[in-house]
């Protein structure tokens, strides 16, 4: 998991395309697929996985997180993965060996949708994100949606309205 900190305050959208995408469709090629739909909902873990020859279990990584919300729709199969959200919020911190990035993020997000396929992303939703991340393509750090990236990423946002470039 790469944790990414981006904030759409006043609405918008987000698109990106990354190495690392590519890099964790090793870890869901051979993903069964699930649908899930729930009203209110929490949940908080711990995990540390990797060199499993299993979905989600390949590449190594560790960390711990925490949400809740009102309004959960997601589905997933193979590299694709397609999910709404209602009010929301939520916390963590983690590293992973397949970005070679460690980050910690807190998140409260009025509603969102995104969907994936492999290393596209694309999400709309209306949030304020505040964390930070580094890892050996750049850092990110982000506080009520306003902050920067530099590295792979070069950007900057203000009050959740941004321009990002992916170098890579």
């Amino acid at each position: 998991m790469e944790f990414e900190a981006h904030a759409v305050v006043e609405g918008g959208a987000e698109v990106s395309v990354g190495l690392a995408g590519l890099v964790e469709m090793i870890d869901t090629f051979d993903r069964p697929g699930s649908a899930t739909a729930v009203g209110p909902y929490a949940d908080a873990g711990v995990y540390a996985c990797g060199l499993e020859d299993k979905p989600m279990k390949r590449i190594p990584k560790a960390g711990l997180y925490a949400e809740a919300g009102v309004g959960l729709a997601r589905a997933k199969w193979s590299i694709f993965e397609a999910q709404a959200k209602g009010p929301n919020a939520s916390a963590g911190v983690g590293a992973s060996a397949g970005s070679l990035s460690a980050g910690a993020f807190a998140r409260a997000e009025l509603a969102s949708a995104s969907a994936s396929a492999g290393p596209l992303k694309a999400k709309v939703g209306l949030a304020a994100d505040t964390g930070a991340s580094v890892g050996l393509t750049g850092v990110e750090a982000q506080v009520l949606g306003t902050g920067f990236s530099f590295g792979r990423r070069m950007g900057i946002s203000l009050f959740g309205t941004g321009v990002e470039f992916n170098l890579l």
